[in-house]
């Protein structure tokens, strides 16, 4: 397993004068993700949690919907040219009688830790059914001071980020601010799909009534990741994409922007959150 810091040396300069040390940097590194053994993705992220970021994946492509569908997920043996194993390629075995996917040129996709995935042919591609009901239906209601207290709590929980100042965090909270569970990584895609993995891996899925934090913009195939999920609010620290909005509104879901502070822009379902 890799690790998930990595020291380097740095020339550090303050206030004029030059010393070398060492300073600590996130680690990134490849995952191939690998469906009933044949390959399927390769994104780049920062090690731990692999399993979860692999079935968390396959819920966001509409492959998963429940941990009895999986049958196991391993790492795979021999993936280096001499035969050692780098823990960088995973194996997603599905259950018998699962349905697989057709594995194309289309769904054949490399994701990077900023772009996400890029490879998509096309938006229609991008917008997969859902295995649960939609989230318009999703009677949960966010008070404003909660939400607005909520990137401090994710903040102080990124141990991480601390030491490097280089990760993206995703939160997950319930509608009165209880932090459920938080992860980090070197892409925030890679981030919701560990959260999204590890509520599969437990049985938690859909996950009604949450409410899903990113450190960073909301982008379309976030907030993708969310709906498919059964997530009904999403809330960035950062600006959203037009199609992330477009998104939001036609699935039901609450979208929240720049929320920095006491403010936030509501861009779509704010019936969901109370003044």
């Amino acid at each position: 397993m890799g690790r998930v810091t990595e020291r380097r040396r740095v020339v550090r300069i303050r206030n004029g004068t030059a010393g070398v040390r060492p300073d600590t940097l996130v680690a990134e590194e490849p995952l191939e993700i690998r469906l009933n053994g044949r390959p399927l993705a390769i994104t780049m992220r920062t090690p731990g949690d692999d399993f979860a970021l692999a079935v968390g994946f396959l819920v966001s492509e509409g492959v998963l919907g429940a941990a009895a569908e999986v049958q196991a997920v391993t790492y795979c043996e021999g993936a280096a040219q001499d035969g050692s194993n780098t823990y960088n390629v995973v194996n997603v075995q599905l259950a018998p009688g699962v349905p697989v996917p057709d594995i194309t040129l289309e769904r054949n996709v490399y994701t990077t830790s900023s772009c996400g995935l890029c490879g998509k042919a096309s938006l229609d591609a991008v917008r997969t059914a859902s295995r649960f009901p939609g989230v318009a239906a999703d009677p949960v209601r966010v008070p404003a001071e909660v939400l607005t207290g909520l990137p401090d709590r994710l903040r102080a929980a990124q141990k991480v980020f601390d030491r490097t100042g280089g990760l993206h965090a995703a939160g997950l909270f319930t509608g009165e601010g209880e932090l459920l569970d938080l992860r980090e990584d070197v892409g925030r895609h890679n981030a919701v799909d560990k959260i999204v993995g590890r509520a599969l891996q437990a049985g938690r899925l859909p996950l009604t009534g949450a409410v899903l934090l990113v450190s960073g913009r909301a982008s379309f195939e976030l907030a993708q990741k969310a709906v498919m999920a059964g997530i009904p609010v999403l809330a960035a620290v950062s600006a959203p994409s037009s199609l992330a909005v477009d998104l939001a509104l036609e699935s039901g879901m609450t979208l929240v922007g720049f929320l920095r502070g006491p403010d936030m822009n509501i861009y779509a379902g704010e019936e969901r959150i109370t003044l």
